[in-house]
């Protein structure tokens, strides 16, 4: 089985307007339009078995209104494949009640993103999220290291996430893009004694750019390489490895390929492709 832990996707209405920002910002390519449509598509296309949505809200009042479109995206899962997370932001005046009621409709998580929320995560407003979070059993994805889009955010670096991880109790961690998005060797010095997850989205290969010319070198589209890749999963220990693409911003046939075929055992790619995201949201 084959699990996506880390996706977006967008309501028809705003998916155009939607990842041409994201893309004009990033100055990368997205590799569909971004619709809940497409995503389906390119599962069934590339083998992929399950999809997890990891909204954001980048202002408090986004909150309710994401996570109602959240679970009802669920009340379709079994037919197609796409699970949404639910969101929460440090601005929101009172998260305990809104994500009780998330987690009683059977929402696994919340999606933060301290470089769009603009609060650094070690920051009392997210440590009270990550408590509750705790209390609740719901699984907390994080935005970590910095963002293609903000190149000069420090909100999520692998320091702050070290001292939020150390501080927040019990709550179960993944931290996106290898553990911090081009702040990989300090992330592999800080992060792995904090018992958090990590995700594989947008950090094994090179960037794909979307054609603006922002990019003038090859070394700018530059993540990780196959060596650096691997140091990472060993310093975490594959069973605390998630497949993640971050479509549409990540061909995820393509990236479960690429995974596929570095020199892993058996037991460690089926456990990073989907195994470890089966135990951590209790899908059988």
């Amino acid at each position: 089985m084959i699990i996506d832990i880390h996706t977006h996707a967008f309501p028809d209405a705003i998916a155009q307007a939607a990842v041409s920002k994201l893309q004009a910002g990033s100055h990368t390519f997205a590799f569909s339009d971004g619709t809940y449509g497409a995503l389906s598509a390119g599962m069934k296309a590339s083998g992929i078995d399950m999809s997890v949505v990891l909204p954001v809200a980048t202002g408090a009042r986004q909150v309710e209104h994401i996570n109602d479109f959240a679970i009802r995206v669920n009340e379709r899962t079994a037919e197609t494949g796409v699970m949404s997370f639910g969101c929460m932001h440090p601005g929101f005046e009172d998260p305990a009640p809104e994500l009780e009621r998330i987690a009683r409709a059977g929402v696994r998580g919340i999606k933060l993103h301290p470089a769009y929320q603009q609060v650094d995560f070690d920051d009392e407003r997210y440590l009270r999220i990550l408590d509750i979070c705790a209390a609740l059993g719901l699984v907390v994805i994080t935005h970590a290291g910095y963002d293609v889009g903000l190149p000069l955010c420090a909100q999520a670096s692998a320091e702050k996430l070290a001292r939020a991880a150390k501080k927040a109790k019990g709550v179960t961690l993944v931290l996106a893009h290898m553990g911090a998005w081009r702040d990989w060797q300090r992330a592999c010095e800080l992060l792995p004694e904090t018992g958090a997850y990590i995700d594989t989205s947008f950090s094994l290969g090179s960037m794909t750019p979307c054609g603006d010319g922002y990019y003038k070198t090859p070394q700018e589209l530059e993540r990780l390489s196959e060596e650096e890749f691997l140091g990472i999963v060993r310093a975490f220990g594959y069973e605390r490895v998630l497949f993640g693409s971050d479509s549409p911003w990540g061909d995820a046939g393509a990236d479960a390929r690429r995974i596929a075929a570095l020199p892993l055992s058996e037991t460690e790619t089926a456990a990073i492709l989907g195994g470890n995201a089966q135990k951590l949201l209790g899908i059988k």
